[in-house]
This record gives C-alpha cells, sequence and structure tokens, in this order.
C-alpha cells in the first residue's frame, strides 16, 4: 500500500509526489494522459524537428522557485537558458519597452521613466529571495520577513492602471500592462497590479529562462527525482472517484476544484463541495503554434533578440482588449503572447525553420476562431511575417481542457485571478490545500500561491499532508 496517491502529474503533482518521497513516504503518482507533465509537455506540433512547448513556454517563477530550487534538479537534466533580451512590447510607432534581467539596462533604455522604474522594482527585485519566502505560502500566515511582503502588497493591492501612472512614456506603460496582463483579468480592478509586479521583480532577479530541450524537461527531471527516492507513475489512469483508488493513506489531488468536488463527491463535507463548485474560471487562450522559416520579421530590433514579445499595443490598448475579453466579448485585436524560446535554445529549430508560440487571451469558453486575429497581431509589428510560415498548429479555446482538464472553459491559470479568489483560494480555510475529507487534499493551481510552473501549491499541500500522516 502507497502512504500516498498523486492525482495528476503536472508541475504541482509532481512537486507534492517528490516532497513526500523526500520523507520517506511511498508514493504513487496517478495521470489520465500517457504523457506527464500538464501543461509542461512539448513535442513536435508543425515540422519534422522543430519542437514546441505545449502551454508552459517562459519560467521567471520556476526559476525563482524556493522548493524547485532546493532539488537541483540540474543533476536529473534540467537546463535553463535564457535569451539575450527578456521581454519586449513593440508599438505602433515603432519604439518598444524592453526589459532585461539587469534592471540598470532596462533603466537605461525607459530614458526619463528609468528612475521611476527604478524606484519601484529596484527594491522589489533586489529583496525579491526574502518576499518570494511569503508569497509562496498560504495568505494566513505568521510573514517570515514583513517588510518586504508590506512594500509589495500595499501595491499589489492597487489596479495595474495606477501602477502604470508612475510612469510618462507610451513604451514603460506598456511594457508594465503586457506584463499585468498575464493575470487574464481587467487591468482596472483592484488586486490587477500583483501579478504584473512579481513577474517584473522576478525578471530583475532571475531574468525569464526556458528550459533546455523543451518545458516537458522539467516534468522529466521531476520523475527521475521522483523515482530515484523510490516513488512510481503511472499513466493513463483517469480516476473519477476516490473509490477507484488502491489504498493509501493520504491522497493529494492537482486537479481544478469542480474537479476535486466530483472525485470526493459524497465524502468533501457539503460546505466545501458548494465552495469548490462555486470556484469561478477565468477567461480562456487561444493557442497557435507556427514554423517559421528566418523566424519573425519584426520592424522592432530588440523583438528579433527577446525571447517573450508582447502584442497588446498602448497600455490603453491592452486595457480595452482585457475589458472586452473580461465582459465575455472578444476584441478586434486581442492581447497576444508570442514567445520565440529558440533565440535561447537554438536545438528546437530544423536548420532556419524556427518554432514560434502564441496565444490569445479570450472570453471563457471562446467557440470561435482566433487564428487570423493572432496572425494579424504579429503582421502588425512584423510585415511580411505570414510569408513565411511553413507549419502550423491550432488549439483552439474548446479543445484546452481536451488537453489538460484543469483548463476549464480554456482557463490555462485555474481560475479568475478576481481579488476574493486571489486572497482566498480556493475556499475560505486556515488550511487551503484541505478538502476537508481527512488525509485529502489539493494541490492544483487553484491553490495558494496560484499559477506558474513553480510547483509550490504541490509542496505546500506535501507539508499538510505530512502533517496528517505523522501525527
Amino acid at each position: 500500500m502507497s502512504d500516498a496517491i498523486v492525482v495528476g502529474a503536472g508541475p504541482n503533482g509532481l512537486a507534492a509526489a517528490v516532497a513526500l518521497a523526500q520523507q520517506g513516504m511511498a508514493v504513487t503518482v496517478v495521470e489520465a494522459a500517457e504523457e506527464i507533465g500538464g501543461g509542461a509537455r512539448s513535442s513536435e506540433l508543425t515540422v519534422p524537428g522543430v519542437l514546441h512547448d505545449h502551454c508552459s513556454a517562459v519560467h521567471p517563477m520556476a526559476v525563482a522557485s524556493p522548493y524547485l530550487q532546493s532539488l537541483a534538479l540540474e543533476r536529473y537534466g534540467l537546463q535553463w537558458l535564457w535569451p539575450e533580451v527578456d521581454l519586449a512590447h513593440p508599438l505602433a510607432s515603432g519604439r518598444a519597452g524592453v526589459m532585461v534581467r539587469s534592471i540598470e539596462e532596462t533603466v537605461g533604455s525607459l530614458g526619463a521613466d528609468g528612475a521611476a522604474w527604478r524606484s519601484l522594482f529596484g527594491p522589489l527585485a533586489s529583496g525579491f529571495d526574502a518576499l518570494a519566502e511569503d508569497l509562496f505560502r498560504p495568505i494566513v500566515h505568521v510573514p517570515a520577513h514583513p517588510a518586504h511582503l508590506l512594500r509589495f502588497g500595499l501595491r499589489a493591492l492597487l489596479p495595474a492602471t495606477a501602477i502604470a501612472r508612475r510612469w510618462r512614456s507610451e513604451e514603460a506603460r506598456a511594457l508594465f500592462a503586457g506584463v499585468a496582463a498575464h493575470a487574464f483579468h481587467p487591468l482596472t480592478r483592484p488586486t490587477s497590479a500583483a501579478v504584473g509586479l512579481m513577474l517584473t521583480a522576478a525578471g530583475h532577479r532571475y531574468g525569464w529562462p526556458v528550459v533546455r530541450g523543451g518545458s516537458r524537461n522539467l516534468a522529466q527531471a521531476l520523475a527521475a527525482l521522483l523515482k530515484e527516492r523510490g516513488g512510481t507513475i503511472e499513466t493513463g489512469v483517469r480516476v473519477r472517484s476516490l473509490d477507484e483508488l488502491p489504498p493509501a493513506r493520504a491522497v493529494v489531488l492537482d486537479v481544478a476544484p469542480g474537479a476535486a468536488a466530483d472525485i470526493c463527491g459524497d465524502r468533501m463535507p457539503s460546505r466545501v463541495g458548494r465552495a469548490y463548485r462555486k470556484w469561478r474560471h477565468g477567461p480562456g487562450a487561444f493557442k497557435v503554434d507556427l514554423a517559421v522559416e528566418g523566424g519573425v520579421p519584426w520592424s522592432n530590433e530588440a523583438c528579433r533578440r527577446a525571447g517573450t514579445v508582447h502584442l497588446g499595443g498602448t497600455l490603453e490598448e491592452v486595457v480595452h482588449a482585457e475589458r472586452e475579453v473580461g465582459l465575455g466579448r472578444m476584441p478586434q485585436r486581442p492581447f497576444v503572447l508570442l514567445s520565440q524560446q529558440y533565440l535561447a535554445d537554438p536545438g528546437r529549430s530544423a536548420g532556419n525553420v524556427h518554432p514560434i508560440y502564441a496565444y490569445a487571451h479570450v472570453p471563457h469558453g471562446y467557440t470561435g476562431d482566433a487564428t487570423e486575429a493572432i496572425l494579424d497581431r504579429i503582421e502588425q509589428f512584423a510585415p511580411g511575417f505570414r510569408e513565411r510560415i511553413v507549419g502550423r498548429f491550432v488549439r483552439q479555446t474548446a479543445e484546452l481542457p481536451l488537453y489538460n482538464p484543469n483548463y476549464v472553459g480554456g482557463d490555462i491559470v485555474t481560475g479568475a485571478n478576481t481579488a476574493l479568489q486571489v486572497a482566498l483560494r480556493p475556499r475560505v480555510a486556515l488550511d487551503p490545500y484541505s478538502t476537508g475529507i481527512p488525509g485529502v487534499f489539493l494541490c492544483s493551481a487553484a491553490t495558494p500561491p496560484g499559477p506558474g510552473t513553480h510547483g509550490m501549491g504541490g509542496f505546500n499541500a506535501a507539508k499538510s499532508a505530512l502533517r496528517f500522516l505523522t501525527r
């Protein structure tokens, strides 16, 4: 009999399994798909030899994760690679907001807004490791570094648009707006600044790297460590009920709250089941992977060197697009996130044919085709781009839950980032990982600290499970 069974082999599930195995627990991971990784999977989707990341692609939060850092996953093949430019946000004028790991270089590129950028992000970046100790934990805890947490928290409560008023130039405002848009939430709402602040600070502390050989290698490294510790992984096993699982002293679920309620059924206290079923999912993504001969012909030179390019136009344009998506309307010009991982990891390309990763923010459950809207966005800043496409793979919003059931309605961050859900994910509880069933825990991105390939939801849930197993 296993001491613990983990349902779901995404980064959080694997991190939970490793944390349990490190304490001598016999752990079995079961995964519905035929391949582990959840969102951290990679394959040749377009033409032979061109490697694409399926969902998770660029990893500022993974490289910054206190738990992943502690595992020394380099021993199991994990290698981080950095592009020359971490992020570029082009504008119609031909200019661009540009962020690199060096805060001084970024400040220098922002001209008159540089001092204000340094004033905000300098302390956050230099104190990021201390800040992460608190932000990667549940909301309710005794702060390890209260001064750092207070400095961050007072600003994180604000709308992203309020933070953006610190800068006067379109470049600086758009640069921050694009990062804040990773929250999939209207930028005029309270707490919408939080994600932008965290990702930018992490970028200046650790950069925005990719995994050599694809994001799949992060999952593979975790799996190798787990197996070394005696854990086992079974793929192709779909769990619909706790009754289908073999006997175990603890169960950890790397699933969305609604799925957890379904799996637990009548065993779950009704108050918890109601909270899980009321969990709100946010806007969706529409994904297009492209094989592009010669790469993207960007008009702006910094974009040609950037691992990530945000295509959203000015702050006002990003705000409008995210508001429309939040209201359930498809904007004519959606916010598009594009990655050029091959710039840091040339082994993903086949000769002069390179992988381009792009997705648009779309309404929850979107049933339309956003392919042309995405291509139009790229063409806007890279004339002649379409002529270079030699292969494409489209994953529509409605197909995302088939790829990963946690992506309900195409929501790849497993929950709307409303102020209430950010603070009280996934329900009001002293232990947010507890399902209310003794020995059963939740560890998906719906739990603190939220989305990202950092594994901290899994690690924190494992700590809760270990308290139960060792009491």
